[in-house]
């Protein structure tokens, strides 16, 4: 019981991480149809700048002017670059996109080189929080728990509750009759946007001394992020939530609980071949859940997408 909390609490920690990455551009996505292959990469700027201000000002000045720092650049890429590509289709946006991830990725390699960068969590929460059965919970963690559900609680309280939100929802569906109203559609892009990078920023700011700031940090959650928002749907606040848990909870367990396949088969009533290691299907049967605990989120967003298309809580066709 004491492994499944710890698993729980970790897996909360990644999935809302995830939700942070994720939030933004489930509204980029759904709002402007571009699927933004750079997002991660403004992600890895966040911690980048975090690191950098931090040197001279400390971490929570790092904390907090990094992400508008990130959500600034975000911003002026899409009034100066995506703007004027989106009049040419999808596929001109995805080589821009693309084409800026590398050389977002060449610039950070080129300024702070190649090598991990020493991003350190502050002092102040350095420190055990608790422990459950001698299994340690970082404060840093419980920190990153607290930031993520703010964040959270903030735009679910724009979006629903607000005017901009409204507008922001409903330019979601209706871009044409909203800017019919007199509404600026094109500054609506722009700041949502903006917005969206800069949540990737206040990601990387906040998991740059937990999982490393290095050149590759975009790359290791780069695909999952487009998961995320598939599985729980675009436009979903809520379903990028639900959708962030689930895969840090189910990539978690999977790789805590060393499950094989074979016991799974067995349970079902399918005997182990007598001679396995001349079986043609060995590798399945010898399998283990943290050898494709990696991968589980692609097959659930395969799953979702044949059973459910538009997410589980969205509302168009993803």
């Amino acid at each position: 019981m004491e492994l499944v909390l710890v698993n729980l609490i970790d897996g909360l920690v990644t999935g809302l991480l995830l939700f942070m990455l994720s939030a933004g551009l489930t509204l980029i996505f759904s709002m402007m149809g571009v699927l933004n292959f750079a997002h991660a990469s403004f992600y890895m700027l966040g911690a980048y700048f975090a690191y950098q201000i931090s040197l001279y000002m400390g971490f929570w000045v790092g904390l907090l002017v990094a992400p508008i720092i990130v959500g600034i650049a975000g911003a002026g890429v899409e009034r100066y670059g995506l703007r004027r590509v989106h009049q040419y289709g999808h596929v001109p946006e995805l080589i821009f996109t693309f084409g800026l991830a590398l050389l977002i990725e060449e610039l950070v390699q080129f300024i702070w080189g190649k090598n991990q960068m020493p991003f350190d969590i502050p002092e102040v929460l350095n420190f055990t929080a608790f422990a459950i059965a001698g299994n340690s919970i970082p404060a840093y963690k419980i920190f990153m728990i607290f930031i993520s559900v703010a964040i959270f609680i903030g735009l679910l309280f724009v979006l629903t509750k607000t005017r901009v939100g409204m507008i922001i929802q409903a330019a979601l569906s209706y871009p044409r009759t909203v800017e019919a109203l007199g509404h600026n559609v094109p500054l609506i892009f722009m700041g949502v946007f903006g917005v969206g990078t800069a949540l990737a920023g206040v990601a990387g700011a906040i998991a740059g001394p937990v999982l490393g700031t290095f050149p590759g940090m975009a790359f290791v959650l780069g695909s999952i992020v487009f998961v995320t928002i598939v599985i729980g749907g675009l436009g979903s606040l809520w379903g990028a939530l639900v959708a962030s848990l689930l895969i840090g909870w189910i990539t978690t367990f999977a790789k805590s609980y060393n499950i094989r396949m074979e016991d799974i088969l067995n349970g079902i009533g399918i005997s182990t071949p007598e001679y396995l290691d001349d079986n043609i299907f060995r590798d399945l049967w010898t399998i283990t859940s943290p050898q494709i605990a990696d991968i589980l989120p692609y097959i659930l967003m395969v799953l979702i997408l044949i059973f459910r298309p538009y997410g589980l809580l969205g509302k168009r066709d993803a």
